[in-house]
């Protein structure tokens, strides 16, 4: 995915030009956690010329607080921010709101797949006998979640690829937008999960139960994993949904569905990056209202409580509030310090894979510090820094790339070989095959070359780190992105 678009950086809003813009047009909002809420211009009332009175109509339009972009829960019209000032313009001369885009092709045919896949499955609860549901149930290690959770959450079992599906269906009208298939391997004692998406990752939004979510709930439990939603509902009766991809990103455009919560636990996964990962997406939800499950030996992830007899509802009760005061004690601290004693090998970062020796002297990849590789000319630092990268990103760290001196197209050559290991232009057959497997990394590329602003630069990447939840950025290099009469300034 590249960023921004070809057409030029993504022209930045603030959120105090959109509430001036909204009192101008005469149009009712309200402040929410990280959106702002209007009606609706693409539900019934667009016959209207001017906004509809405030009582009359449901608030389904949300506005992002820092994008400036808009989802319409009603009928699933979303754009940026400029979009949405067209559509008011329109509607000034009365015409009607532009028409939502048609969904392209490529998503088209992925639902049309979905589809098919989901007349095939069966549901999970009830399978030929009871004893090939008892199995399957075992074989992903979830004997303890009832049938009548399976049923209620709509899983179904595919034979043919043993693998459990679960469905995204759309909020507006209950229709398949598509679905997640996982799969389960034995290694040694434990069980490691395959997962795969219809449509691909980056078209994928779903928030798996939102269906069952009722006007009234009001908390909510934020999971990693579809799994641990079934066991943490079980368990708790709490409302519980799980994120697409797991503790790696958190979409803005899931953002409006979780506005009408006051309250959100974040209890994503049992490791450290879950942990960093929740606290980062707390950001994004808005602290007041997020606490958070700190992964630990009598806090693993809710199906494994559930598997070990835990009390789910007494760690729930246990989560820490997601916002630190400004001064606090080092009681409130305590229980921090003691996870990052317990946990020295986590703390140091994320490990590469092929790279011991480079462990050895970093420790790992953490946020928030800056690596410098240096070298002359033709050394090798390009290639080595794509492996590297490269290396971080197969274990879910999304990555941005700002290649400044060569271009994109051939960045992403060099790391498709890389990550291929062989010449893709000796066997041409296999390229879409390792094209799909590529794809589904969570790496982006910035569009720019040679000598940039470097307000424009660090706009983009902030951009780019709250859409992808980026935690990893390259720059290559620094003497091409900042040209060559700079070489005098302080760098």
């Amino acid at each position: 995915d590249v960023l921004p678009s070809p057409e030029g950086p993504v022209p930045s809003v603030s959120i105090t030009e959109i509430r001036q813009y909204l009192r101008a047009q005469g149009i009712p909002f309200h402040d929410g956690y990280s959106c702002l809420h209007t009606p609706s211009l693409f539900t019934d009332g667009r016959e209207s010329q001017h906004p509809p009175p405030v009582a009359s109509v449901p608030y389904t339009l949300f506005i992002d607080k820092t994008t400036g972009s808009f989802l319409c829960t009603a009928t699933l019209a979303e754009g940026t921010w400029q979009d949405f000032q067209a559509n008011v313009e329109l509607r000034h001369r009365g015409a009607a709101p532009a028409s939502l885009q048609e969904p392209e092709e490529d998503t088209r045919q992925a639902v049309e797949d979905a589809r098919c896949i989901w007349e095939r499955a069966l549901p999970l609860w009830d399978l030929l006998d009871e004893d090939e549901t008892n199995k399957t149930k075992a074989m992903f290690g979830i004997s303890l979640v009832s049938n009548a959770t399976l049923k209620r959450f709509g899983v179904r079992y595919l034979r043919a690829a043993q693998s459990l599906v679960f469905p995204w269906f759309s909020p507006r009208d209950a229709t398949l937008k598509g679905l997640k298939l996982v799969r389960a391997e034995k290694k040694g004692d434990a069980i490691a999960y395959m997962e795969e998406t219809l449509p691909r990752f980056d078209s994928y939004h779903n928030l798996f139960g939102l269906p069952l979510i009722t006007r009234r709930d009001t908390e909510l439990v934020l999971t990693g994993w579809e799994l641990d939603a079934l066991a943490l509902h079980q368990a708790t009766g709490v409302a519980s949904l799980a994120l697409p991809r797991g503790s790696t990103c958190l979409p803005p455009a899931l953002l409006p569905y979780l506005e009408q919560f006051k309250r959100i636990t974040l209890w994503l996964g049992e490791d450290l990056r879950s942990w960093e990962a929740a606290k980062l997406f707390a950001r994004k939800l808005s602290l007041k209202r997020c606490s958070l499950v700190r992964p630990g030996d009598l806090q693993p992830r809710p199906l494994e409580a559930l598997n070990q007899g835990l009390n789910l509802p007494k760690i729930l009760r246990a989560a820490l509030p997601a916002s630190h005061k400004s001064i606090i004690s080092f009681r409130q601290l305590r229980e921090e310090v003691f996870g990052e004693l317990v946990n020295t090998e986590q703390v140091a970062g994320i490990k590469w894979a092929r790279f011991p020796e480079l462990n050895k002297l970093l420790k790992g990849h953490r946020r928030g510090e800056l690596t410098i590789f240096t070298g002359p000319t033709g050394s090798g630092k390009t290639t080595f820094i794509s492996e590297y990268a490269l290396d971080l990103c197969m274990q879910g760290v999304c990555t941005l790339w700002g290649s400044f001196e060569i271009n994109n197209i051939r960045l992403a050559k060099i790391m498709l070989t890389q990550f291929a290991a062989q010449r893709l232009e000796d066997q041409l057959e296999l390229y879409d095959e390792w094209a799909d497997r590529f794809e589904d990394l969570p790496l982006y590329f910035m569009t720019f070359h040679g000598q940039q602003n470097i307000k424009t630069v660090i706009d983009t990447m902030q951009h780019a780190v709250y859409m992808y939840d980026i935690t990893h950025v390259v720059i290559d290099n620094l003497q091409f992105m900042m040209g060559h009469e700079h070489l005098s300034v302080d760098r």
